[in-house]
This record gives structure tokens, C-alpha cells and sequence, in this order.
């Protein structure tokens, strides 16, 4: 922000998320845009297990909350930023995610604040709603009551866009998560704790990413390894499931790597697996962090057939596909992939020319439709 811009003249854009906002790479570059623009940026999140102190040019509120999970932690989150925000004035709020709008909706009517939502998901559809008919009720009574309402908005694939097109006539925009072209990388020697190829997952470990599944696929495979970076839910479950797969030799977790770091590994790896499943439709239509980058690290894919996915596979040439998640079959489209040297070298020159394409420097001008025209 050029210090010749007075602090009158200057709009102000407040951002909420429920989670580690340390680790939301999507909000830092939407914030990122903004403080580019000229915006005095603030954002909101809270402290979890984990969370560490980032420098950016905007003031961000970390704040610890009683309640970490379930409906205690959204009653309190939303509570707690609703009064947040009815005593302080903003030019813009940006709402990320369902589970932040309650508050952000009620507090800019009051204050009459331009609103604009940025659904990183189909979240009333996400996979760990799926059976649970009284929470998944809950959340789409939210959708159907908050959506329609929204005059700005947008979201991360074109399917949610038609999904929620076709259900709400809303006109949601797209601004899908692309990672920076010309990302600032921390750069370091980093060796894996294999001799052997590497498939790599990188990412939340959630259910539904097609882990389990490649873990069994290596049953099939001589010389191949898995390696997982990243931390969530089912780390545990992931953990208990190797040994009983007796596969602690095959399966290597390295944990958490700082995202400027996290570029270093994805290059070293032989190939990328992004085998989500369709857990319901916020899965179906998602399109992962991870296959970005990916692209960007010229890693060749190994791919399920979701919709989005499926798009930018064929569409770039940057992979190959699975016909299903049986064990058997991921592991002879790998072998299939790994024998195939002129494909590999194919993928890799399909990336270097894709990467130019799908980058946040050319994503990110969507946001003008929202902030700026």
C-alpha cells in the first residue's frame, strides 16, 4: 500500500476462516491480491495444535476458542466474530466457506458492508457429512437459506459453479486455488528415506483422498515406495493401517513441511497421486491443491476419474488415469506409466506448457470482478 494513499481513502477487507489460517493457502493469496490492489487487509481465523506466526503486510487475529470441533466450536465462532464485527466498519467482508457465513452475513447487513463468499468446497456435500442425514441437513438449510442471498460469490471448480447455478440461479464466479507461477520457494537438499521410486501424496489426510488404496496397490509393485506429507484426521488410522498391511517399510510419513519448502520434495519424487473418491459431491467436483502443484513441480500424475479432474488430465496431457481404485489396477496403470519412458518425457513437456496456464499471476485477475469492477 503506497504511503501516499491516505488511510481515508483506503478500503478496508475483513476475512474470516475457521481454520489455521497459517496454513490456508488459498486465503494468503486472495489476501495477497488484495494488499496488491491497495486494500488494508485484516484477518480472522483461530489457534490450533500447530499453528505458527507468519509475517504479512495486514493484521491477522488468532484467536483460541473453548470448542475446537463439532456444533460447539461454529456456535462459538460465530458468535464470537458476529460481535467482532458489529463494532467495527469494513468496506468489504470476505466470508470463506459455510461455516464462517452466519456471522459475516448478519453483521454486513447490520453494518451495511458489501458481502462477497468464497466457497472453497461444496460443503453440504462433503465427505464426512455423508450418512450423518441430521448434520448434512443442517448445513444444506444454511446453503438454501444464505445462498440465494449472495450477491457476490464464487468458488473453486466449474462444477460447484453449475451445481450451485442450477440449485440457487446464484451465478457464483470461478477462481480455482492455482498455485504462483513464480512461487518464492525456501530451496534445500532433501533426500526421502527410500532408495526405491517414490509415489507421492501430498496433502490433508482426510478420508476419501484414495490412500488406503495405494497403500494396497504396493502389494503389486517392486521397486515403489509411498511417501506422505502432510497431517489430518486419519494420520492414525493411515498409521495402524500400514502395520496391519505390514507395509512400514513401503509407506514413509514425513509429517508437516512448511509450504516454501514443500516444492523441494514434490520435485524429487517419481510420480503424483491425486486418487480422491467420489465420497460425495464436494469430492466428485473438487479439484485438489495438490494436482497443481504437481504440474508446476512437472511430477507426472497418476489420476482417478472424477469430473474436474478427469478435465485437466486429458485436457494438458499432464497424466494418466486410473479405471478404478481396486489395488491391482492402480498398481498396473503405475507400472504401465513407470515402463513408459516416451509418456513420461510427454507428460513432462505437456507441464512445462500447462504450468504457464494454470497459475494464480492469471487466476487471481478474477477477483477484480468482485473487488474492483
Amino acid at each position: 500500500m503506497s504511503k501516499g494513499n491516505s488511510i481515508k481513502n483506503t478500503k478496508t477487507v475483513f476475512v474470516a476462516v475457521t481454520n489455521d489460517f497459517s496454513t490456508d493457502y488459498r486465503v494468503q493469496k486472495t489476501c495477497s491480491y488484495l494488499i496488491e490492489k491497495g486494500f488494508e487487509v485484516f484477518v480472522y481465523g483461530r489457534v490450533l495444535p500447530g499453528t505458527f506466526e507468519i509475517n504479512m503486510p495486514y493484521k491477522i487475529y488468532h484467536k483460541k476458542h473453548w470448542f475446537n470441533n463439532n456444533v460447539w466450536f461454529y456456535a462459538e465462532y460465530n458468535i464470537r466474530l458476529f460481535f467482532f464485527l458489529l463494532f467495527k466498519k469494513y468496506d468489504f467482508v470476505l466470508s470463506n466457506d459455510l461455516d464462517t457465513l452466519p456471522a459475516c452475513f448478519f453483521a454486513s447487513k447490520l453494518r451495511k458492508t458489501d458481502l462477497i463468499y468464497d466457497s472453497h468446497e461444496l460443503f453440504s456435500e462433503g465427505p464426512e457429512l455423508q450418512g450423518r442425514k441430521i448434520v448434512q441437513g443442517f448445513w444444506r438449510k444454511l446453503e438454501n437459506y444464505f445462498l440465494p442471498k449472495i450477491k457476490k460469490s464464487f468458488t473453486v471448480s466449474q462444477s460447484i459453479v453449475d451445481f450451485y447455478h442450477k440449485k440457487y440461479n446464484n451465478s457464483m464466479g470461478l477462481v480455482r486455488n492455482l498455485p504462483f507461477a513464480n512461487q518464492e520457494t525456501v530451496f534445500e537438499e532433501v533426500n526421502f528415506p527410500t532408495q526405491n521410486k517414490v509415489i507421492l501424496y501430498q496433502g490433508v489426510l482426510n478420508p476419501g483422498r484414495g490412500i488406503k488404496p495405494m497403500i494396497e496397490a504396493l502389494a503389486f509393485l517392486e521397486g515403489v515406495d509411498l511417501v506422505i506429507i502432510g497431517y489430518g484426521k486419519v494420520e492414525k488410522e493411515l498409521k495402524t493401517f500400514v502395520k496391519v498391511k505390514k507395509m512400514t517399510n513401503r509407506v514413509h510419513f514425513l509429517g508437516r513441511v512448511e509450504r516454501g519448502k514443500l516444492p523441494n520434495y514434490t520435485k524429487k519424487a517419481t510420480l503424483g497421486m491425486v486418487l480422491e473418491e467420489p465420497l460425495g459431491k464436494s469430492f466428485e467436483y473438487s479439484l485438489p491443491n495438490k494436482l497443481f502443484d504437481y504440474i508446476h513441480a512437472e511430477l507426472p500424475i497418476i489420476a482417478g476419474s472424477l469430473p474436474e479432474i478427469k478435465k485437466v488430465i486429458c485436457s494438458f496431457g499432464v497424466g494418466v488415469l486410473v479405471k478404478n481404485y481396486e489395488p491391482k489396477n492402480i498398481a498396473l496403470t503405475i507400472k504401465y506409466l513407470l515402463k513408459n519412458k516416451d509418456l513420461i518425457n510427454q507428460i513432462k513437456s505437456n507441464q512445462k506448457i500447462a504450468k504457464e496456464t494454470l497459475c494464480w499471476e492469471k487466476e487471481q485477475k478474477q477477483l477484480d470482478n468482485f473487488f474492483i469492477n
